[in-house]
Parts: structure tokens; sequence; C-alpha cells
């Protein structure tokens, strides 16, 4: 057997051999139990996921709202924190075990076994965040588009004027004249609304960039100079509820206050005549 010959011999003993030494295979490095913490954390994130708005809490929202289309804003709110909360469990699931049981143990020498590539831990950690973009868009997209909806022949127009600094409210009437309230910073205006029947907002401003924010709606909208916004909802609660501006827009812009009242249809219309007629407070 010539030299070459030996050392092919002996090579091959050494990658034979029962008892090597080389580190762990990629697949073998992964251990069951994080997998299965991260499993638990899907089944739960499912649980959750199946349960109706009204079973979960609010997630700091002040209320679960007042109008038609408060529900469907309290179910995206609430599907969002779900999902952050899933992906941050998940997230220090992945820092914290390794760093607690899989640490340099006393007397250890040298560095653990290293693994220069993984591609298809690489392929999931790219494609996860891709996919959790797209779920995240698809949803919000969809409850923005509804939410935005108005009717052609909504039972009542309203139009918002927003300025420096306070709250001017015009009641729209078919073949009649409009009935307007103007409030000030030291008076703030009352915007009424009638209980069960649609009402459209057409949000404009005189001045600079205002945001229509009542919190008991689960929604606001910014009111542009020269752009007109739309929404529309129908007030499902009678009571008193307070409104002011959500975009800084100046000195007085903490006390761009206004209330909302949500009252039956009956007195709605006596309001609105009470006002055109200069009687209403």
């Amino acid at each position: 057997m010539t030299v070459r010959d030996h050392n092919r011999h002996d090579i091959g003993k050494a990658t034979l051999a029962p008892n090597d030494t080389a580190g762990p295979s990629p697949r073998a490095a992964f251990s069951r139990r994080p997998c299965a913490l991260l499993l638990l954390c899907a089944a739960m994130l499912v649980g959750l996921t199946g349960c109706s708005s009204e079973d979960l809490p609010t997630f700091a929202m002040p209320a679960r709202g007042v109008t038609d289309q408060a529900p469907r804003i309290l179910s995206l709110w609430q599907g969002a924190w779900i999902a952050a909360l899933a992906v941050g469990a998940i997230t220090w699931t992945l820092i914290l075990w390794p760093t607690i049981f899989h640490r340099r143990r006393r007397g250890d020498t040298g560095l653990p076994p290293q693994t220069r590539y993984n591609v298809p831990i690489e392929v999931l950690y790219t494609i996860i965040p891709i996919v959790m973009v797209c779920v995240f868009f698809f949803f919000t997209a969809r409850d923005e588009d509804r939410i935005l909806q108005t009717s052609a022949t909504p039972d009542h127009q309203i139009t918002v004027t927003g300025e420096q600094w306070s709250w001017q409210f015009t009641y729209a009437s078919d073949g009649g004249d409009a009935a307007t309230v103007t409030g000030t910073p030291a008076k703030p205006p009352t915007l009424m609304l009638p209980q069960g029947e649609s009402v459209k907002f057409t949000l404009v401003s005189d001045d600079v960039i205002h945001s229509f924010w009542v919190p008991a709606f689960l929604f606001k909208l910014d009111v542009i100079p020269g752009q007109h916004n739309t929404f529309q909802v129908t007030p499902k609660k009678l009571g008193t509820y307070a409104g002011k501006c959500a975009e800084l827009c100046g000195q007085d812009h903490s006390r761009m206050l206004f209330n909302v009242k949500v009252v039956s249809p009956d007195q709605y219309s006596s309001y609105i005549a009470s006002l055109k007629a200069g009687n209403a407070p």
C-alpha cells in the first residue's frame, strides 16, 4: 500500500467513525421545545381570532362605538392588536430561548457548532413578513372602502366646516333654507343627530387642516382646505358625546371642541325647525 492509499484509508476511517465529533446538521440543531411554543402561540392566535369583538377587550379604544360603522372599526383594531401580540410573543420566544437554554455552560471551551447557511430558514424569514404585510393591507383596505362608502340618498346631510378655532354645522334640507350653527372657542357648538337614520357628512375647511374626531364614533377624518371629504354613519345610541379637533391647527387648537347629541328623529326634526325659526338655543 502506498502512502497515498494509506492516507485515503485513514480518511475513510475518520469519515465513517461512529464517534464522529462533527457539528450537528442544521435540522438537528433545532429543539422541539421552541417549535412547541411557537405552535402554542399560533393556537392562541387562532383561538382569539375566533372570538367576536364583543368578547375581546377594546385595547385602549375609548368605547365600543355608537354608530353602525363602529363594530367594523373595532374589529379591525382588535385584529391588529392580536396580530401584533402574536408577532411579539414569537419574536421574544426566538430571542429568549437560545439566550437562556443555549448559553455557554461553566467549563465549556471553544465555540458551539457553527452553521454558515440555512436556506429554508432564510426563505422563511423573508416570506413571513411579506405575508403579514399583505394580510394587514388586505383587511385595512377592505374595511376602509366599506367605512367610507356613502349613499346617494342619505336621510340627512350635514356640512362640517372647520375654522380657527371652532366648528360650524350646516344642516341641509330639501327644498328649503339650510340651518347653521357656529361655535366659538368659548362656546363649543352642539351637533344634533337623529337615532337610527343615516347622516352624510361633508367636511370642509376655511383656513388650515383640521381633523373631525368623535371618539365615540371610533373614527376621525381630516378637514382639508379645498377638498371635500365625506363619510356616512347611522347613530345607534341616544346620548351626548364629546368631539374635538385631532390635528394641531394653531393657537386655540385645544379649545376646538364640540358636542354630539343623538336624539330621537322627532326631537331632531323639532330642533331643525326651531333652528330655522331662530328659536333654537
